[in-house]
């Protein structure tokens, strides 16, 4: 069977709505699930007309089950909550922030009862949400509380190049005060574990240093003595193939030339910076985006949540012009999680 995978707009003044119709008119993703889009259907119609694909028709159904999932077709469970006289695509805005939780809330409330078997979402504006008094900082915090995860993970994916972080939405101060050995090794646990969800038998899992050249025994911090280490070799007596601490200007060309699965990092930066700098391809003769490629994916969850790895372009938004790849990576990812939890 193919499996059924919950897609939320994102926010509807940014550019979800449109990728979402530009990668549902690929016949090949209905080759290998069944896509449910959780939003407005209003939102949709507009989308297929800024993209041109009027041609695609809307299904609106009130449940997954109820779904036609063909190509030529967008099943939607319509949510209502927003009104296309009023919404300003491209703007921040309460509403829009508002719709965008919902959307998010509802396709959880999907996979926690098993309507769905995997969730994709598009961007939100954390500005948006919060105005909306959503006081979440992203997508990771709010699907942590909805379904009472207390240890989780982002991973970022593109291609063979896969990263998880120690943290992620905080300050750097803040972030280097998070580096300890007990959170370090869950996220190695995490990390293995997700390999092996995807099919590597036998990961390798990197560990980045967090200061230059590994701290150079003490003489530029101590982090990588005191935490960074134990955490690694108390993972190698549970049977992971952990390696570290490994300096950060290196253990990502490492991982693309092989030698690592998936690499571990200490904050947020530290792993976004070289999966965008590889992911995202700016032709500066054209003036456009080659393309916007790499996938967030939320690791430690009892459901599957992967994620396009970019913002809402809320200065692409309305010129249906925005680059629909991420988020047919983030398709793509989610049924591979699917296909390997049901195996």
């Amino acid at each position: 069977m193919r499996p059924l995978i919950g897609i939320t707009l994102g926010d509807p003044a940014g550019i979800g709505p449109e990728i979402t119709v530009k990668a549902l008119a690929s016949h090949s993703v209905y080759e290998t699930c069944r896509p449910l889009v959780i939003g407005d259907v209003s939102v949709l119609r507009n989308a297929a007309k800024l993209t041109g694909r009027t041609e695609i028709r809307m299904n609106v159904v009130e449940k997954p089950a109820d779904g036609l999932y063909v190509p030529g077709c967008i099943d939607v469970i319509d949510m209502k909550c927003v009104d296309m006289g009023s919404l300003e695509i491209g703007k921040v805005s309460a509403a829009a922030g508002e719709a965008a939780f919902q959307y998010v809330k509802k396709v959880i409330e999907l996979a926690m009862a098993k309507e769905v078997d995997a969730t994709v979402t598009n961007a939100l504006n954390k500005e948006a949400i919060n105005l909306a008094g959503r006081h979440y900082s992203g997508h990771t915090e709010i699907y942590a509380e909805f379904t009472g995860t207390h240890k989780y993970t982002m991973m970022l994916a593109h291609k063979n190049l896969r990263v998880v972080h120690v943290s992620t939405h905080v300050s750097l101060r803040e972030a280097c005060d998070r580096v300890k050995k007990e959170r370090i090794l869950e996220v190695i646990r995490i990390a293995s574990q997700a390999c092996k969800e995807m099919g590597i038998a036998n990961p390798k899992v990197g560990v980045a240093g967090l200061n230059p050249h590994c701290g150079e025994n003490g003489l530029f911090g101590r982090e990588e003595l005191e935490e960074i280490a134990p955490a690694v070799e108390a993972a190698k007596k549970e049977g992971i193939l952990a390696e570290g601490p490994v300096p950060a200007d290196t253990v990502f060309s490492k991982a693309l030339g092989g030698w690592y699965d998936i690499v571990v990092t200490m904050y947020h930066d530290q792993g976004h910076i070289p999966l965008k700098v590889v992911g995202f391809v700016y032709n500066q003769k054209e003036q456009k985006w080659d393309a916007v490629e790499g996938v967030n994916i939320t690791l430690g969850l009892p459901i599957i949540r992967t994620s396009v790895d970019h913002g809402t372009a809320f200065d692409q938004a309305g010129t249906g012009k925005a680059n629909e790849l991420s988020l047919l990576n983030a398709i793509t990812y989610a049924v591979s999680f699917a296909n390997g939890r049901q195996k």
